[in-house]
């Protein structure tokens, strides 16, 4: 295992390729835990939307969130673990795009978006080994 730094946090990396999906608590609660993922707005986009990283996840979310003060989850999905295509759409390659539903066992912790009192989102936190 090994540990890697981005922009002043920390997170341990094995054999990992971590992206981030925002998504409602109430409901992502509301889902068969044994189905694969699938979010709101998935027959629209065609696919689901994703972020590489942390800081980028937060600025992400409160660039379209931050007004919705419903509580959200962090999905914390290894890439290499998914079963849908995975396709970069942008030439940063910072928002990889999922091109189906989302294997549960590619989750690999779900945590609560932290926000601050003003409703500004916190960046996903590190995983803990």
């Amino acid at each position: 295992m090994r540990l890697s730094s981005l922009q002043g946090r920390e997170f341990f990396v094995d054999a990992m390729d971590l992206t981030f999906h925002l998504v409602p608590k109430r409901y992502y609660d509301a889902l068969d835990a044994g189905a694969d993922y699938v979010p709101r707005d998935f027959a629209r986009d065609g696919f689901i939307h994703c972020t590489d990283a942390p800081d980028e996840m937060a600025r992400v979310a409160n660039a379209f969130y931050k007004a919705d003060s419903e509580p959200h989850y962090y999905l914390y999905v290894d890439k290499m673990h998914v079963r849908a295509p995975v396709r970069y759409d942008d030439a940063a390659r910072l928002y990889p795009h999922i091109y189906g539903a989302l294997n549960r066992d590619a989750i690999i912790a779900v945590r609560l978006a932290y926000r601050q009192s003003d409703g500004t989102f916190l960046a996903p936190e590190p995983l803990e080994d």
